[in-house]
């Protein structure tokens, strides 16, 4: 019995333990930071900077499958019920198409500046979730050939409605990029996708600098998007939290995404739509322009506020 006990215990502690997994190249064995982890029923998560992330059987244990993906991959499904400790994604270098360079590298150029748009009203700002990503259309500066050299991105930490000292995090966002296809977000282009963090803080507009990456609007432009990873840990790594909190309803248990913060203010001051939104866990990934054929019952849409004033610094060149 006393063997039993101990065999039973053991065996309830095994089950219990969150599982550690890395997801890895298949070629070369490197690992993928960040993959995107879904779990096929409209929720998911992602992998850290070192391509590791938990699952937990009792913490998700309606989930049978897991659906692993990362830009430049093939999708891989993996059952939960024999989850390996290392995950092997296949390279398909076709789904990042070439970015072409238009611009001299070393040409005379002047800087030039898009405003970003921000504010503190949270009751006209976006609640971003793991799940949802914001893009914003950039088009040449005057049609010249032009290079981004910071991105202004309008954010909302909500100072004005906190008590001091409260309300502390930091939060991981990633900026990714798309190419122009017939006015929608496309396939992804070769930039490297960007992380960093975002803490309470920061407020109004969070200046990124990414004049090392060497990012060149293409003639028909380029999408830049804005995409929640997840709250960052003690050491400034991305935690791995459940990402969504459980409600009971009249219809049963119904699984909420978390919304993070700082919030993203929308803009009711640009002219156009130039906003587009997408649900990386629904709809198959698909992009939607943010107005009525998105959601009609939006209060952000009813009111006006329909796009994200998300500004930059441009080196425009001269023409040669």
């Amino acid at each position: 019995m006393k063997y039993s006990f101990q065999f039973l215990t053991v065996l309830f502690v095994n089950l219990t333990i969150a599982q550690s997994i890395t997801i890895k190249d298949s070629t070369n064995r490197e690992t993928i930071p960040y993959a995107t982890i879904s779990f096929g029923n409209g929720l998911g998560n992602f992998a850290d900077e070192d391509g590791r992330f938990t699952f937990s059987k009792e913490k998700y244990s309606d989930v049978d499958t897991l659906f692993i993906s990362a830009m430049g991959y093939a999708e891989k499904a993996v059952l939960t019920k024999a989850l390996p400790e290392t995950i092997l994604l296949k390279p398909e270098v076709s789904q990042l198409n070439e970015v072409i360079v238009s611009a001299p590298k070393n040409g005379r150029f002047k800087l030039r500046k898009r405003k970003a748009f921000s504010h503190a009203d949270i009751f006209t700002s976006w609640l971003p979730t793991v799940e949802s990503e914001v893009a914003v259309l950039f088009q040449r500066y005057e049609g010249q050939p032009t290079q981004i050299s910071k991105l202004l991105l309008p954010i909302n930490a909500e100072s004005k409605y906190k008590s001091k000292g409260k309300g502390k995090i930091a939060t991981i966002f990633r900026v990714n990029f798309y190419e122009n296809q017939n006015g929608l977000p496309g396939d992804p282009t070769a930039y490297a996708n960007i992380v960093f963090p975002i803490n309470e803080k920061e407020d109004r507009v969070f200046e990124l600098d990414v004049s090392s990456k060497s990012i060149y609007i293409p003639e028909n432009g380029i999408f830049v998007s804005l995409q929640v990873l997840g709250y960052a840990n003690s050491k400034g790594r991305l935690a791995q939290t459940k990402q969504y909190r459980e409600i009971k309803t009249a219809r049963g248990v119904q699984k909420i995404s978390t919304s993070f913060r700082p919030l993203l203010p929308f803009s009711n001051k640009l002219i156009g739509q130039n906003t587009y939104v997408r649900r990386i866990f629904f709809n198959n990934k698909k992009w939607q322009i943010f107005d009525k054929s998105y959601n009609e019952k939006s209060k952000l849409i009813q009111t006006g506020y329909r796009n994200y004033g998300m500004g930059a610094v441009f080196k425009v060149f001269e023409n040669q």
